[in-house]
Formats: structure tokens, sequence, C-alpha cells
């Protein structure tokens, strides 16, 4: 099985390390079209007048206030690399707490798990990258929107890694574009249920829907399953109690009743 997750919006910069090396990533095929979009990054947070400045903010989606993101960029490529696991700290991975696994766990988890990356393509959690900012909606100067970048360079290599391997997708609707899986696959949604006036109804939650979904993968973590299908991941899914549905072919709900 393979688990696709989104990045986290907010990083934590390493302290310490050897900076990344792209070809040491996961999918080492990937290394120069890496390298192209850090280098375009690097030059865009590098621009030093007011008015550069401030189109530098904007391209990247970034206030004033900010600007320190863009300091952080500029040095990309020297700054210390760590684990993805570390460096990826929002809800999600609060919830995962990938630190705290057991050693067979970890490498389960290294090795089922997926981060996809508007700077990086796609990085397992053991890959060692430095603290960056730089969304897949970003379009870059000279080289364009990241989604349509990576959506063709990502499809051959993951295409090929995931032809004979079911795939469990809990992307954010943005990062979900920059590769779809066929074969074997289905997209995963938390949904509220509750009952107002004696009537049951459904929502689609946000910032629990991350919670929900790390919690998740730290279950199948813990118990390191190994699904060859959909509805064997059904199985493992409720096996560990949690109630799944199947409204859709390749979609599967996950109902929760408290946030």
């Amino acid at each position: 099985m393979l688990i696709l997750l989104p990045p986290s919006e907010g990083k934590t910069p390493a302290t310490a390390g050897s900076p990344v090396d792209p070809a040491a990533l996961w999918l080492p095929s990937l290394a120069a079209a890496r390298a192209r979009v850090a280098k375009k990054l690097v030059a865009l947070s590098s621009r030093t007048s007011e008015r550069s400045i401030a189109d530098s903010l904007a391209v990247l989606g970034l206030s004033d206030g900010q600007r320190g993101e863009l300091a952080r960029n500029t040095v990309l490529l020297e700054a210390p690399a760590v684990p993805a696991s570390e460096i990826y700290t929002g809800v999600l991975y609060e919830a995962l707490e990938p630190s705290t696994l057991t050693p067979a766990s970890r490498q389960w988890l290294d090795r089922t798990a997926v981060v996809f990356s508007g700077l990086w393509g796609v990085v397992r959690l053991g890959d060692r990258i430095p603290a960056y900012r730089c969304s897949v909606g970003v379009a870059l100067p000279a080289l364009g929107g990241l989604t349509a970048y990576w959506k063709k360079a990502l499809k051959s290599p993951l295409d090929e890694v995931t032809a004979q391997t079911p795939v469990l997708d809990l992307r954010s609707g943005a990062y979900a574009a920059m590769w779809q899986p066929g074969g074997t696959a289905a997209t995963l949604r938390v949904l509220h249920e509750r009952t107002v006036g004696g009537v049951t109804k459904r929502s689609v939650v946000s910032h629990f829907n991350k919670a929900t979904k790390g919690r998740l993968v730290r279950a199948l973590a813990d118990e390191q399953v190994a699904p060859g299908s959909v509805d064997e991941m059904i199985t493992a899914l409720r096996d560990l109690k949690f109630t799944v549905e199947q409204p859709q072919p390749r979609r599967l709900d996950v109902i929760v009743t408290e946030l």
C-alpha cells in the first residue's frame, strides 16, 4: 500500500544537519526537476528591492510580515536538512506523531507514506529536507504553475511504483491535482455526523479532518497493515474501529461523531 499525504503549511526548521541532496530523495529520477524548482524559488526569494520583495511575497501568497519565509527560501540548498517527518509539523503530523512510533512501525511509515510538495514533488517521511515555503498553487517565474509542472513530471514514475499496489489518497484538493492514481486506489474524506432537531446530518470537516487522518495513519502504522486491495483496506480500517463507508468504488468516507 502507498498512502498519499499533503504537506503542512507550517514547517519547523532544522537546527543541524547536512544540506538536502535532491538525488537522495525518493524517486531520484526527479532530481533534475526538483533542482529546477529549487533554483527558481531561490532566485525569486533572493530579490532585494522593495518592489521585487513585494512581488515575491505576492507570488508565494505571503504577507509583509512573513518576509522571514523569503529569507529561509534563499538558503534552502545550504540549510540544515532532517527527515521530512520533523519538518512537517501541522495538525495531521501532530496527530500522527511519527517520533513516538516503534522502530518497526516507523519503518512501515517511511516505506508506506509519501508527502506531496510544491518544491520537491513527492518525498518519503524519512527523506532529509530543509524547511521551505512554496505551495503547489504557486506559479514561479520562467517555470510556470507548479501543479502543471509536477503533473507532467510525476506521472511516469508514480504510475510505475503504484502499478501493483493499492493507494490510499489523503491529500487536499490542490495536492491531489499533482497526480491521479490509476489502478487500485481510493480517496478518503472525513465526515462529521451529528443530529440536529432529530435529523441526522453529515458535513465535511476541515481542521479536524487533518487530525482524523493523522490518527488513521498512526493506527495503520501501529498495526503495520498491508492490504492488497481497497476491500482489504476497508476491512483493516474497520478492524481498527473506524466507521468506514464506500459511497463510490474509489471513494471512502470515514464517519466521526466527535471532533
